[in-house]
């Protein structure tokens, strides 16, 4: 994680590093050994300070200057940037295991209770976590199975209690912002698969809840601070304040995990069918193999809280992109409601086996993936060759068949690459298709002329977006 805006801590750092710098002054000879190309730092400091709000556009910069792979320092740690496909895919994919640790982050430990995959270090522990976790999601995603179907039935809930929502609040014209819808809905679809339980949207606890990833967002950069200035934590300082926060912050959310696994392992019968995820998890990690892998303490309410953190924060994002992209091309979303009434009609929704007939919609998705670049730095913008700022779905798909172009789908690296790939890649695919296919399919979709739509982004640990938008009840002739 990249901290997005240092001015509040600007003064503290310069004040800081100037009572640091005799310390510099005097350290020891440089360790031998050639260094890569990248832009000289402030001693201490290192390059924190140029990286601006938008830090992956920024590399892109420094990418022209100093090639594919240069380095630059964050505090006084080294940090090698990859700016291109080929060197990403041979980094993380042809030399996955050497590039699959984490360094030691003081934020690390703090994320889901220090039990996480995401921020775990590379052990034979942590492969075991992360197959028990990827086989589980996938069986909720691939395959005609129950989970999958039960999977599909809580996303079409959802989806039409969203599709509701804006009805009701665009009644009389009004225009509103989804944010807070979309929230909701998302966080619901992995509260249902988690634990098997959803909230109303106007549940307060809930939505108290989820208040806190905006309150994440921006106390994150605080962590990623203190990960390269410890020193930052040795006197009161505005970055120390905004850190202790961040350190509540994942404190409350594992709480609330933990307390919904704690319910349900007074409910769980071992090796009865998967009632939800935590069935599937406590079944293997607790009652199976999990046990003489040393996944014992907390490693399910690790494991459940990311799961349920990353899915609903990142799938949310994506769709609010989605909408502001839509709203952007009329055109476009007027082409993908035709298809969606050839292929499905008006008498049912939307499922996951109209996505094969949905080509163009699904290269719509795949565009929205790399043009937004809500992770921006897992996909910077320069990873495709030709225009990459422009906009263009048709990139995706295949000319002469007008079908997906997979091969060119598959180069779309919002999902990371190797042995630290997202495990809920395929869930989250096809989340982002059920409740984009339902919404063009149910609603129309106006912009407020008042207002400008702007691709401007905060970045925190997603790039996120806020619109206005009218969605009446689609009516077709």
């Amino acid at each position: 994680t990249i901290f997005p805006n240092l001015s509040a801590a600007r003064p503290v750092l310069l004040v800081s590093c100037a009572l640091l710098l005799y310390l510099w002054t005097r350290r020891g000879p440089k360790a031998p050994g050639k260094s890569l190309p990248g832009p000289a730092g402030w001693p201490l400091l290192g390059n924190a300070l140029q990286l601006g709000r938008l830090p992956h556009l920024t590399f892109c910069e420094l990418a022209r200057r100093y090639g594919d792979v240069f380095q630059l320092r964050l505090g006084t740690r080294a940090v090698v940037v990859l700016n291109r496909e080929a060197v990403i895919r041979q980094a993380l994919v042809q030399q996955g295991g050497p590039f699959a640790g984490r360094p030691d982050f003081p934020s690390f430990h703090l994320v889901s209770g220090g039990k996480s995959m995401a921020f775990g270090r590379y052990t034979e522990r942590w492969r075991a976590q992360r197959r028990v976790a990827h086989a589980t999601l996938r069986a909720f995603s691939t395959a005609n199975t129950p989970s999958k179907r039960l999977f599909e039935q809580h996303v079409a809930a959802e989806a039409q209690e969203l599709i509701e929502e804006l009805v009701r609040l665009s009644a009389g014209g009004a225009y509103t912002d989804p944010a807070p819808l979309l929230t909701v809905a998302n966080a619901n679809v992995m509260c249902a698969l988690c634990f098997g339980q959803r909230y109303s949207h106007g549940d307060s606890e809930f939505r108290a809840l989820l208040g806190r990833n905006d309150r994440f967002g921006k106390t994150v950069a605080a962590g990623s601070l203190v990960d390269v200035l410890p020193w930052l934590q040795a006197f009161p300082n505005p970055v120390r304040s905004v850190f202790r926060d961040f350190q509540e912050l994942n404190r409350e959310l594992h709480e609330f995990v933990r307390a919904k696994v704690a319910q349900h392992r007074r409910t769980f019968r071992p090796g009865a069918p998967p009632r939800h995820i935590s069935d599937a998890i406590l079944d293997c990690m607790e009652h199976g193999p999990g046990v003489q892998q040393g996944l014992v303490g907390d490693y399910v309410e690790g494991t459940l809280s990311d799961l349920f953190g990353a899915g609903q924060d990142t799938t949310s994002t994506a769709l609010a992109w989605v909408l502001l992209l839509l709203l952007k091309h009329p055109l476009l979303r007027r082409q993908l409601q035709a298809d969606l009434d050839r292929v499905v009609g008006r008498e049912r929704l939307p499922t996951a086996d109209d996505r094969a007939s949905l080509p163009r919609l699904e290269a719509f998705l795949y565009e929205t993936l790399r043009y937004s670049s809500f992770v921006p730095l897992t996909i910077p913008h320069a990873t495709t060759a030709d225009d990459p700022h422009v906009f263009d779905p048709t990139r995706f798909l295949d000319s002469e068949r007008g079908t997906l172009d997979r091969d060119r789908a598959c180069r779309v690296m919002i999902f990371s690459l190797g042995k630290r790939r997202c495990i809920g890649d395929q869930l989250a695919k096809l989340q982002l298709f059920l409740f984009t296919a339902s919404l063009l399919h149910q609603c129309d979709l106006e912009p407020n002329p008042a207002e400008e739509l702007s691709v401007d982004c905060e970045h925190g640990r997603t790039a996120c977006c806020r619109l206005p938008v009218l969605a009446p009840e689609r009516r077709v002739p």
